[in-house]
């Protein structure tokens, strides 16, 4: 059952999100070899001025070792 939280800049309009789920369910799909209805997927907005110290610090930096896909850019 996996469930994905994908955390964004905001200022992305509600079509590129749903276009955001939709292709990650199907990379999710294939790569897991589950069902569509087994994945759930949450899109959270964060403010750019926010981005380092409510994403990057507690979430990126402590999992930096765990990370399939790192970030080509370090904090600002």
């Amino acid at each position: 059952m996996p469930h994905v939280v994908i955390k964004m800049i905001e200022g992305r309009g509600e079509a590129q999100k749903q276009r955001i789920a939709e292709l990650v369910t199907q990379a999710i799909m294939e790569g897991a070899g589950c069902k569509e209805s087994s994945v759930s997927i949450a899109i959270e907005d964060v403010p750019a001025a926010d981005w380092t110290s409510a994403v990057y610090r507690p979430e990126i930096e402590p999992a930096i070792d765990r990370l399939y896909k790192k970030p080509g850019y370090g904090p600002e």
